[in-house]
């Protein structure tokens, strides 16, 4: 099925009016960029004036030329110009990311290189893989201000976000969106490059607004994409994961905690997981996607960044009496995604220093206060699993309960399945580049209107979002978003008609391979938030490779982490709010290197009170390592067992009138998992309801007959993007800046604590010496 060579995917987009590949050509006054569409079907030309340094002067040429044509405008322009040195071809690009001002002169920013990762419906999916930045006026006396310290040292904050690592568009297909917004959407003429998902929004605001456009410019998603093809029982399938990183609330670990006023969290990612089948020519793709979403506790709560504490005080402001932040948050995931938002709260209950107990009691009542006060058909969904707790008492265990609740959220929400036609909505993505005014030949919209006509035939939708947290939403996220994915991969897989051993068996290759997905996209996610890798902990052991190697990586990987968000992150706040527009040289407003890490990481409160104004009011409670604000009664009984509504855990309703705000989740029956995740038709079949007792792992619980495939011979193969795709590389891990991971714990012993402070030490030295040789 997958041995002959496939025809390009995109033939029905050929006559559309997409620029693919750019050209920059320069005379003293004037930049003329030239772009074309991928068949060299037609030309056009945006020309950019170079002669004002502190404005942003557009002209975009309506005609669309021929080669021929082109050819010859070029010659004309470059013998009008001799006397300055002609037309000069300056760099190829591959669309434009847009443009930026500091003090002095307007760069542009361009795609310089980049790499095909994927396909998702036909549409092509790329990676930046080199990106370049150019002085917009030809250098005079006016442009003198780009040699100054502080323009230097702005354009030095910017190039820190490396566009370079995990940045990815498409030019048919809106990125931004999930494949069900995609397949679904109906509004017509709408802007998608204010996406909270695009990351050069404030970049491409300028070009936008001139040209009414957004032909030359791309959208930028940040996050993580793979895509690989497999094979179980030769039957062939096309796993996607994608992970995109909001901008609204975006930052480094310490620096950007909780929620903001406006209800966006800190290191909110959508994760997307899309499993599809090849088609015949002609035929509709079958394709199928679930989405599920991590992002801080929706409170307003912060940590100060600390070199000799690797575990810096929780500070829980409770000035927002009426949850009115945490509300906005919850509803605008209601918007997004439909109306069962289902919470899966990972943090521990029984921590030392109370730490995580704390938030979690504040998190649990806010839910509470919101579910008294809503319809029953829109109350939040939220159960607390301590992960780490079921951990320590059997891996096993832990990853079956996981994989429970994952089944049951499933149940909830549903997933996402259509049948859908090669290259659909490529139509709808060129009307709206132009703001629904085209530039069109006959033919063109002919081949519009024919590819109108075909519809996706849409047979589920999901109706909900399944959110998961842990404190950073890192180590533990990744681990319980891999089993949601994993239990909905076995179900992507049935819905395909695709049948053989059992996917939620951590012995099945498919299940191997996406675990080492999901692990990719957690560290991925770690890097640009933490400053290092994930740590491997409960995945090693999870693989049975949990050792005293694994261990010291994982020592390693917290030293790095600490000192990353010790000593480099106030620098990358500054980086990612400069990028992002929202810190700059205004008129009034410091310059981002000037203000303190309070400033930087603006209060959630409706004063915006700096976080000096608030610790007359702090009062210590357990130990030193808590910090508690306002009015929370800590003495008020929280109900750590509460009785579940009706059919409780495995039949989930998950409501509760506690004012803890969450059903407790504890280990289910060995049955109650068995039956939760065979399939049912299987169970008929075999008739087997053997389980042995005393064990928490699911493998030995369950007889060989009553689960195929453990006595199976798996037939799996996996076949990477790169061999899928011409001059396709493989997609990257790393994030855009250099590394560094989770604190080391409390638990931590002396001679561990010495190391990393030593490391530390040696680690800054060395950054001091390099600073000191201009590197």
């Amino acid at each position: 099925m997958g041995s002959e060579p496939r025809e390009d995917p995109r033939r029905e987009l050929i006559d559309l009016p997409v620029l693919h590949k750019l050209k920059l050509y320069s005379t003293r006054t004037t930049f003329y960029l030239i772009g074309r569409d991928e068949k060299k079907t037609f030309w056009r030309i945006l020309k950019i004036d170079r002669t004002d340094p502190k404005e942003l002067n557009l002209f975009e040429d309506p005609t669309r030329y021929t080669h021929d044509e082109i050819s010859q405008l070029k010659k004309w322009i470059s013998r009008g110009n001799q006397e300055h040195g002609g037309l000069r071809a300056e760099t190829t690009c591959y669309g434009i990311i847009g443009f930026v001002r500091f003090l002095g002169p307007y760069y542009m920013l361009v795609i310089r290189k980049r790499k095909k990762v994927g396909e998702i419906c036909g549409h092509a999916i790329y990676g930046v893989a080199e990106s370049q930045m150019i002085m917009v006026p030809y250098p005079s006396s006016e442009t003198r201000v780009s040699g100054s310290a502080a323009e230097r040292r702005y354009r030095k904050l910017f190039n820190m976000v490396d566009l370079s690592k995990n940045f990815y568009f498409s030019y048919t297909y809106r990125l931004m969106y999930s494949l069900q917004r995609n397949i679904c959407n109906t509004e017509k003429g709408k802007i998608h490059d204010n996406s909270m998902f695009v990351w050069n929004e404030y970049l491409t605001r300028g070009i936008r607004g001139i040209l009414k456009n957004t032909v030359w410019t791309v959208a930028l998603v940040y996050g993580f994409f793979e895509q690989i093809k497999c094979s179980v029982s030769n039957e062939e399938f096309i796993l996607t994961v994608i992970a995109r990183r909001s901008r609204r609330y975006a930052g480094t670990r310490y620096l950007r905690r909780g929620v903001n006023e406006q209800g966006s969290v800190a290191n909110e990612v959508e994760i997307e997981q899309i499993v599809s089948k090849e088609a015949p020519e002609g035929k509709k793709i079958p394709i199928t996607s679930v989405v599920q979403v991590r992002g801080s506790i929706p409170l307003f709560w912060s940590q100060e960044t600390s070199v000799f504490n690797p575990q810096p005080d929780i500070i829980l402001n409770n000035t927002d009496e009426n949850y009115a932040a945490t509300k906005l948050h919850f509803e605008n995931l209601r918007q997004r995604y439909g109306k069962r938002i289902i919470i899966m709260n990972l943090l521990k209950t029984g921590d030392k220093d109370h730490r995580e107990s704390i938030l979690k009691a504040a998190f649990g009542k806010a839910i509470w206060f919101i579910n008294r006060q809503a319809k029953k058909d829109s109350r939040l969904k939220a159960i607390h699993y301590d992960l780490n707790k079921h951990f320590k008492s059997g891996v096993d265990g832990a990853f079956e309960q996981l994989c429970v609740l994952g089944k049951r959220a499933l149940d909830l929400i549903d997933l996402f399945f259509c049948e859908a036609p090669l290259g659909i909505g490529a139509e709808s993505v060129i009307k709206d580049s132009f703001f629904n005014n085209p530039i069109l030949n006959q033919d063109e919209e002919e081949t519009i209107q024919e590819n109108e006509a075909l519809k996706a035939d849409i047979h589920r939708l999901q109706s909900g979002v399944l959110r998961t947290n842990c404190v950073d939403c890192l180590d533990r996220t990744n681990v319980a978003q891999y089993s949601h994915g994993l239990v909905a991969l076995n179900q992507q897989l049935r819905t395909l008609g695709i049948t053989g051993p059992p996917i939620v068996d951590k012995d099945n290759p498919v299940a191997k391979k996406l675990m080492e997905v999901y692990e990719n996209a957690g560290d991925a996610i770690a890097i640009q938030y933490a400053g290092s890798e994930a740590h491997t902990k409960m995945f090693s052991a999870l693989r049975g490779e949990w050792n005293m190697m694994m261990k010291h990586r994982d020592i390693i990987t917290a030293v790095r982490r600490h000192y990353n968000n010790a000593y480099q992150d106030g620098e990358k706040q500054n980086a990612i709010n400069v990028f992002l527009g929202k810190s700059g040289p205004q008129l009034g407003r410091q310059a981002p290197w000037e203000l303190g890490s309070d400033q930087r990481n603006t209060r959630r409160t409706s004063s915006n009170l700096d976080i000096e104004t608030l610790r007359p009011k702090i009062s210590r409670s357990f130990s030193d390592n808590l910090l508690l604000l306002g009015e929370l009664n800590l003495e008020e009984p929280i109900l750590e067992n509460p009785e579940p509504s009706r059919e409780g855990l495995n039949g989930v309703i998950w409501e509760t009138t506690s004012e803890s705000g969450f059903i407790e989740a504890e280990p289910t029956s060995p049955r109650c998992f068995h039956s939760a995740i065979v399939d049912e038709d299987h169970l008929r079949r075999t008739g087997s309801r053997q389980m042995l007792q005393g064990s928490s792992s699911m493998s030995d619980f369950l007889g060989q007959d009553d689960v195929p495939g453990f006595s199976h011979s798996y037939n799996a193969r996996f076949t990477p993007a790169d061999e899928m795709f011409e001059l396709c590389s493989s997609v990257s891990s790393d994030n855009m800046f250099t590394d560094m991971d989770e604190s080391i714990t409390s638990t931590t012993d002396t001679n561990i604590l010495e190391i990393a402070v030593a490391m530390s030490q040696e680690l800054r030295n060395d950054s001091e010496r390099l600073s000191h040789v201009g590197l």
